[in-house]
């Protein structure tokens, strides 16, 4: 019965709907094996900078695989792309199922250079596909299409800290991760055995050195993408769990929930920030919208460090400062994801969109250092305040972007 109503949609719809099924499954699991190693390895007894340092080569190689999947996306499809994240993925997880003697710094360090490689070869791979899958005179359409991805991507990767919180309290790490493994293996083989096999692949191979963008509207954006999620990652990534637990005394689970909330909070905010931004009047946003959003988020930031730094009722602070953050937050990160399909060539795609997620995945490598040395060193409100240095930084280098087609009408 399935079948019959799938078939009922046209072959972009269907494609769009397996990719996003894809980046569903597979976000889920990277959200909960977020949670499941900052909780599981402090609970251990490791500091936040050691917690931190898990993180790493998640991060760096993130970093790498962005800039050359990008290119292999081009001249290999995307849908091989995605695969090929989706396989690294579950021998990531299997990595971690060892018992404990053997899960060693090195040895975490290395299933999470995997499992880095894997999310940004997915992410790639889905963001890319949108634009092989709309006309470039339907840029309404597109930014509702990449809205409603990324916002429900986010949801599900806000339900995945969820989940790892849940699973480490139910049945432990390494069942936690054996479970998603399984769960990951089925939509594996669901996928290679319906993806379009030419999606995404360029008329004409690029040669390796075009990986880097040669548009100065892309390498602006990838700039401002860079400090915007250095901004979020700086107190997100360990610092605001480890303060949950240790100074509020909250539970895995509490934690855990809280995140998620967080997160799923952010993603519905994602899905509907195209009526927030101009939609709703048939029009789409430029670089202009994108300047005035980061200021406003950047204000909103240091009122929280402020209220943090002096303990002015911390856990209402914390807690709805930092929704009010994840909100206006959403907004800035779905016009960027907008922007940069827009402005991304269509011929090869996934060359432009991967030089932009390689500045994204190092604004979170960097956010994730500091993440864990600030907080060690000078405590949370100081990672916050680093966060609104980003965050200023993100509103300058805006100013750049292009302001030509301000909020211009389209079809």
């Amino acid at each position: 019965m399935f079948a019959k109503y799938f078939s009922q949609f046209s072959q972009p719809v269907r494609q769009y709907m397996l990719v996003t099924f894809n980046y569903w499954n597979f976000t889920v699991t990277d959200g909960a094996l977020r949670m499941l190693v900052v909780l599981y390895f402090y609970e251990l007894g490791y500091s936040t900078l050691a917690i931190a340092s898990l993180f790493l080569f998640y991060e760096f190689f993130g970093v790498v695989t962005n800039l050359v999947g990008g290119w292999l996306g081009a001249r290999l499809g995307l849908n091989r792309t995605m695969n090929i994240g989706l396989g690294m993925q579950i021998v990531a997880l299997l990595m971690l199922a060892v018992p404990n003697p053997m899960l060693t710094i090195p040895w975490v360090m290395a299933a999470q250079a995997m499992s880095g490689i894997a999310k940004d070869l997915n992410k790639m791979s889905a963001k890319s596909a949108i634009k092989t899958l709309v006309p470039d005179n339907k840029q309404s359409a597109l930014y509702q299409w990449v809205a409603l991805m990324t916002g429900s991507k986010n949801t599900l990767k806000g339900a995945g800290f969820f989940l790892g919180g849940l699973l480490l309290s139910v049945i432990g790490f390494q069942n936690a991760v054996l479970t998603m493994a399984g769960v990951l293996t089925l939509v594996f083989v669901s996928s290679i055995l319906t993806l379009k096999a030419d999606m995404g692949k360029a008329k004409n191979k690029p040669k390796f050195a075009e990986m880097f963008s040669k548009s100065e509207s892309v390498n602006i954006l990838s700039a401002a993408r860079m400090f915007l999620f250095g901004a979020r990652d700086v107190w997100f990534v360990v610092a605001l769990p480890v303060y949950l637990g240790s100074v509020f005394g909250w539970n895995h689970s509490a934690v855990g929930g809280f995140m998620a909330a967080w997160v799923m909070a952010y993603g519905f905010v994602q899905g509907f920030a195209p009526k927030l931004t101009g939609k709703a009047q048939g029009k789409v946003p430029d670089g202009q919208a994108a300047t005035r959003w980061a200021l406003l988020l950047a204000i909103i930031t240091a009122g929280i460090a402020y209220g943090v730094q002096i303990q002015w009722q911390p856990e209402l602070v914390i807690v709805g400062g930092l929704m009010l953050f994840g909100a206006i937050f959403a907004i800035n990160s779905s016009l960027h994801s907008y922007l940069i399909v827009s402005y991304a060539k269509d011929d090869g795609v996934s060359l432009d969109v991967g030089f932009y997620y390689m500045a994204n995945a190092m604004g979170r490598l960097i956010g994730t250092v500091l993440s864990g040395w600030i907080f060690q060193i000078a405590g949370l409100s100081a990672c916050l305040w680093v966060s609104f240095i980003f965050l200023v930084l993100t509103t300058l280098i805006s100013l750049k972007l292009p302001k030509i087609q301000a909020y211009q009408i389209v079809p």
